[in-house]
C-alpha cells in the first residue's frame, strides 16, 4: 500500500474512534514525520482518493434512489412480496416515507462521511510543505465538501456545518441560506487554485470547470436554497464553462454511446464522472441489475450471460439449457412510470433519447421474437384452470397495475406483474462483465446542462450573454439530439420536458420538480402533496446523537 495512504488511513481510523468517544482534545498526527508528507500531486492525490471512492458508493445507490423514485421519472413497485423491502423504495414513490427511512439516512450518513474525510484530510495536510500541489489538493478538498454540503442543502436544507477537525462537538443547525453562502464561499475560494487541465489526467476528478457546474447549479436554485434568485451569477458560472471551450455536445450518432460501458474521458461532454469498475471492491454501478427486464439476460449478457451454440431465434427463454448457455436473470424491479414516458419520449420520432427505453414486443438481434417458457399459472397468477405450458412471445407493458395490493403497489408475482412497466437502458448492461457489476461511469455534470441552465436561466430573468438566447442555447442540444426541425420559441414547460428527456436515469429529475413547482403533483400511485416532503427528514439516528438537532418542519 502506498505509504501515504496507509498513513492516512491509520489517523482517520483514529480520529473516527476517538470521535465516537468524544475524545476530541486528542490530536491524531503521530504518525506523520517529515517524510511521508504528500509532497507532489501524485501523491497528495493517492491520499485523496478514498474519498472518491466513497462518492462512488453513495452515487449510484442510496443518492440515486432518493432523488430519482421520489420523482414522477422512476418507480420500484412490489411484486408479490418481493421488493417490499419495509417500504423503503414505494414511500419514496407515495410521498410518505418517515424520518427513519432507510435510504433517506443511507444518503446522510454517505453525505456527512464525505464531510468527515474531507474535514480529516485537510487536517492532515496542513503540515505539508507549501507549494502549487498543496494549494490544490486544499481547493479540491474544499470543493468536494463543498459538493457534499450541496446534496444536503439540497436534500436535507437546514444542516450542520461541521468544518473542523479534530471537532469542537456536536453542530446545532445552520438555516438554509446559511449552508447556500458556505458552498458559495468554499467554491469561490477554491476555483484559482484548481486544475484547469481536461482528458484522462482529471476524469473522474474536481477541475475548476466541475466546481463552475456545482456554482451553477447552486445560483439556479438559489430561490428554492436562500429565497432570492441569482440567475445573473448562474449565466456568468455557465459561461466560464462555456467559454474555457474544453467541452462540446455530443453528437446524435454517439448521445448513448457517452453512457456506454466503454465511456470515459474520450466524450467532451462529461465535465464530472464518478468511474465505475466491476474489478474493484467498492461502488458498483447496478443498472442492469436493476432496470432489465428479468428475461433478458441473454440478450444483453447480463452478468456474463450468452446464448452459447445456439442462433437466437432457437432460444426460447426458460426453457433451452446446454451446449454453453448461460442464462443469468437481472433483479428487473425498476421501470418509469408511462405517463413520464408518454408526456416527453413520444412526441419526436427522430429523437435519439427514445432509444434509452425497452417497451413492447421484445425481439432478438436477428430480428427474431424473443419468446418465453412458463406455466399458464406462471405467466399470470389468478388463472384457475389446467396449469399447462404456456409459451409467449416477451411484451414490456407501459401501464402499471397494481394487481395485488395498491397501498403496498403490489404488482403480483407472475409473468404478467414482472413485465409491467417500461425499462432504461441508458447505463447499456456491460457484456464483458462476469458479474451483475458495470463498467459504464456516471456522468454528474454534463455540457448539455450548462447549456439548458444557462437557457433556463435567461428565461427566468436573467440576462443574456455571448450572443446566446434560451432558444440558442435550446437548439444547440437539440440539434444533437434529434433531426426534426429546430424549435422556433422555447418557454420554461418547454425546458421543463427537455431536461426530462436530456437528464433521465441522470439524478436530476426531483431537483428539477421542486424548482419547477412540480413536485406536489398526482402521478402514478402518488397523491400525497404535501409541500413539506421538497426537505427530507433528519434521520432518527442522527437526532438521536446530536441533541442540537432541530427536525425539519412536517416530521
Amino acid at each position: 500500500m502506498n505509504k501515504y495512504l496507509k498513513h492516512f488511513l491509520i489517523v482517520v481510523a483514529a480520529g473516527i474512534f476517538m470521535s465516537s468517544c468524544h475524545k476530541i482534545e486528542v490530536t491524531p498526527n503521530s504518525l506523520y514525520t517529515e517524510d511521508v508528507f504528500p509532497k507532489t500531486d501524485a501523491e497528495f492525490q493517492s491520499v485523496i482518493g478514498t474519498i472518491y471512492t466513497n462518492l462512488r458508493g453513495h452515487y449510484s445507490l442510496g443518492y440515486w434512489f432518493a432523488q430519482e423514485i421520489s420523482s414522477d421519472e422512476a418507480i420500484l413497485p412490489v411484486y408479490g412480496g418481493n421488493w417490499y423491502d419495509g417500504q423503503g423504495y414505494i414511500q419514496l414513490h407515495r410521498h410518505d416515507w418517515t424520518r427513519d427511512h432507510g435510504w433517506i439516512g443511507t444518503v446522510w450518513n454517505d453525505a456527512y462521511k464525505l464531510v468527515g474525510l474531507c474535514n480529516q484530510t485537510m487536517y492532515i495536510f496542513r503540515n505539508a510543505p507549501e507549494g502549487d500541489s498543496k494549494n490544490t489538493a486544499l481547493a479540491e478538498l474544499r470543493t468536494l465538501r463543498a459538493y457534499a454540503y450541496w446534496e444536503l442543502l439540497d436534500m436535507f436544507g437546514n444542516v450542520p456545518l461541521d468544518t473542523v477537525y479534530p471537532s469542537p462537538g456536536v453542530q446545532a443547525n445552520a438555516t438554509r441560506a446559511q449552508v447556500f453562502s458556505f458552498v458559495e464561499s468554499e467554491l469561490k475560494a477554491a476555483l484559482p487554485y484548481l486544475k484547469t487541465a481536461t482528458g484522462s489526467s482529471t476524469y473522474g476528478k474536481v477541475t475548476k470547470w466541475m466546481a463552475n457546474a456545482l456554482l451553477a447549479k447552486l445560483y439556479l436554485n438559489a430561490e428554492v436554497y436562500a429565497g432570492s434568485s441569482k440567475y445573473n451569477e448562474c449565466i456568468a458560472a455557465c459561461d466560464e464553462v462555456i467559454n474555457s471551450g474544453n467541452f462540446a455536445v455530443e453528437a446524435r450518432g454517439t448521445y448513448l454511446s457517452q453512457f456506454a460501458p466503454t465511456n470515459g474521458p474520450t466524450f467532451k461532454e462529461f465535465i464530472f464522472a464518478v468511474p465505475y469498475d466491476p474489478a474493484t471492491s467498492n461502488g458498483y454501478l447496478f443498472y442492469g441489475r436493476y432496470d432489465l427486464n428479468r428475461n433478458l439476460g441473454i440478450k444483453y449478457r447480463y452478468s456474463g450471460s450468452t446464448p452459447g451454440g445456439y442462433s437466437f431465434n432457437q432460444i426460447t427463454m426458460n426453457e433451452t439449457s446446454g451446449n454453453g448457455l448461460v442464462n443469468a436473470k437481472p433483479s428487473g424491479p425498476r421501470a418509469t412510470l408511462s405517463s413520464f414516458y408518454n408526456s416527453y419520449f413520444t412526441t419526436d420520432a427522430n429523437d435519439i433519447r427514445n432509444n434509452q427505453w425497452l417497451v413492447g414486443y421484445q425481439y432478438w438481434p436477428d430480428g427474431s421474437p424473443l419468446m418465453v417458457k412458463t406455466t399458464k399459472k406462471g405467466y399470470d397468477q389468478f388463472y384457475t384452470g389446467s396449469d399447462d405450458n404456456y409459451i409467449y412471445h416477451l411484451y414490456i407493458d407501459s401501464v402499471i397495475t397494481a394487481r395485488l395490493n395498491p397501498v403496498s403497489i403490489d404488482l403480483g408475482n407472475d409473468e404478467i406483474a414482472w413485465n409491467m412497466g417500461i425499462r432504461n437502458i441508458k447505463f447499456y448492461p456491460d457484456a464483458n462483465s462476469s458479474s451483475r457489476n458495470q463498467n459504464n461511469d456516471a456522468p454528474v455534470f454534463r455540457y448539455s446542462d450548462i447549456l439548458l441552465m444557462k437557457a433556463e436561466a435567461i428565461l427566468r430573468g436573467g440576462t443574456a450573454t455571448n450572443g446566446h438566447t434560451a432558444l440558442s442555447l435550446v437548439n444547440m442540444v437539440r440539434s444533437n439530439r434529434s433531426t426534426s426541425t429546430e424549435w422556433a420559441s422555447v418557454t420554461l414547460d418547454d425546458l421543463y420536458a427537455e431536461r426530462a428527456r436530456e437528464f433521465t436515469w441522470e439524478c436530476w429529475r426531483r431537483n428539477d420538480m421542486i424548482r419547477f413547482g412540480k413536485f406536489e403533483e398526482s402521478y402514478g400511485f402518488k397523491t400525497n402533496n404535501d409541500t413539506y416532503r421538497r426537505l427530507f427528514p433528519i434521520p432518527t439516528s442522527a437526532i438521536a446523537t446530536n441533541n442540537k438537532l432541530v427536525q425539519n418542519p412536517g416530521y
